[in-house]
């Protein structure tokens, strides 16, 4: 176990310290109404943390605070971690960006797209082209949730018992074979569409590297990088830093609501959303993509690798509210937002909702976890907390305001 630590005082890396005051004021008040259980918030300017804040409680019930080694569930930033998995493969020419899917998965060789009807009478053509493993990273591979009820497709992936992207009981690969047995939403490269991509991701991994994902990640990423908590489940020494998960009820409120199956080494290895991390092992990923690859003198991909990664790959360098499928995607938050390999990236910071630095990338998680890296400002930040909302909120567009308005100085 290692902890994050604050290293240097704001005002010594051009921070003001009464404007991160004010940064913890603001979700301190979350806190004392009950709409958070607590949470911990980190900025680091230069490498350095400048900011480390915990408050309230990682188990309410128990009356346990958060602690900078507190464990979180970071469900969809684990996306990132996949990304970096798939490119370290494709530096060592294992795989291309441009390899089709099904050359990995055969359930993918043929894929078929959705064109009218619903549930048994759906009509399905060809696919124009194959499905690449570049779609997979950027999210326009016509893939999607069952959670959206915006299009006849997601009603296919509920009836195939995807409601959580995962077959119950059942593991990644015959999981990701179900995914291949539906239709695309959408010709593959032609839109952006969140979706259950990342985990084809995480199988495709698998099968090039020969070893189950938990392992290529222990091996390939946490270790070398440091990351002494991150992985698919939790030790029984690790159990008691897991913060508990809350969900938003319809007063504003939080309640306990079931999370993912920590305890034990999980049978569905979700390259989507299966992560837990300390604040730690999240300081030290950003770190390292902050550092275009290399940490501490240990380097796992080239700098021009990572500049791909956390660059804006949609056709024409359009946004994603351009080129989101609708009306999924329709939203304000979309403006200014392009999308690399598995991170949005700030293109036009003149149209995003919270001011942003331009080259700004991150990512965030269904229980209200993100990070960001503003390359321009040399910042890294990241937000922890364990509460699944029930609709959208202001806490990340409040967060990146907060930061914006506490950089006074290069």
């Amino acid at each position: 176990m290692a902890l994050l630590t604050q290293e240097v005082d704001p005002g010594e890396v051009g921070l003001d310290a009464k404007a991160l005051d004010r940064l913890d004021q603001h979700f301190a008040h979350y806190v004392d109404e009950g709409r958070l259980p607590g949470c911990l918030v980190s900025v680091a300017r230069g490498g350095r943390v400048a900011h480390l804040t915990a408050l309230g409680h990682r188990d309410l019930a128990a009356g346990l605070p958060v602690e900078t080694d507190t464990l979180w569930r970071i469900y969809s930033m684990t996306k990132p971690v996949t990304s970096v998995a798939a490119l370290l493969l494709v530096e060592e020419g294992k795989l291309s960006l441009d390899d089709p899917v099904g050359r990995h998965l055969p359930a993918f060789a043929e894929p078929r797209v959705y064109v009218s009807g619903s549930g048994a009478d759906t009509v399905t053509r060809p696919a124009d082209g194959p499905i690449t493993v570049r779609h997979l990273m950027t999210h326009t591979a016509g893939l999607t949730f069952a959670f959206y009820r915006t299009h006849p497709v997601d009603a296919l992936y509920r009836d195939a018992n995807l409601e959580a992207a995962v077959v119950p009981g059942s593991d990644l690969a015959h999981t990701v074979d179900v995914y291949a047995s539906l239709p695309l939403q959408f010709e593959p490269g032609t839109q952006w569409n969140y979706s259950v991509a990342a985990n084809v991701l995480g199988r495709v991994i698998e099968v090039v590297s020969g070893q189950p994902l938990d392992e290529f990640f222990a091996e390939r990423i946490f270790g070398p990088l440091g990351m002494t908590d991150a992985g698919f489940c939790v030790s029984d020494e690790q159990a008691g830093r897991l913060a508990e998960l809350y969900g938003e009820t319809e007063d504003g409120g939080i309640e306990p609501i079931p999370g993912l199956p920590l305890h034990g080494r999980p049978r569905f290895l979700s390259g989507s959303g299966g992560m837990a991390a300390s604040a730690h092992d999240i300081h030290r990923f950003m770190e390292f993509l902050r550092r275009r690859g290399e940490l501490d003198g240990t380097r796992l991909l080239a700098p021009a690798t990572v500049d791909l990664m956390t660059s804006n790959q949609l056709p024409g360098g359009v946004d994603l509210r351009a080129f989101g499928s609708r009306p999924a995607h329709d939203e304000p938050g979309n403006d200014g937002l392009g999308f690399g390999l598995g991170v949005s990236v700030v293109i036009d910071p003149t149209r995003t909702k919270a001011p942003a630095g331009l080259g700004t990338y991150g990512w965030s998680g269904v229980a209200t976890t993100t990070f960001f890296i503003d390359p321009g400002r040399d910042l890294t930040v990241q937000f922890m907390t364990q509460v699944r909302p029930r609709t959208s909120h202001t806490m990340f567009q409040d967060l990146r305001r907060l930061v914006h308005e506490a950089v006074t100085g290069d």
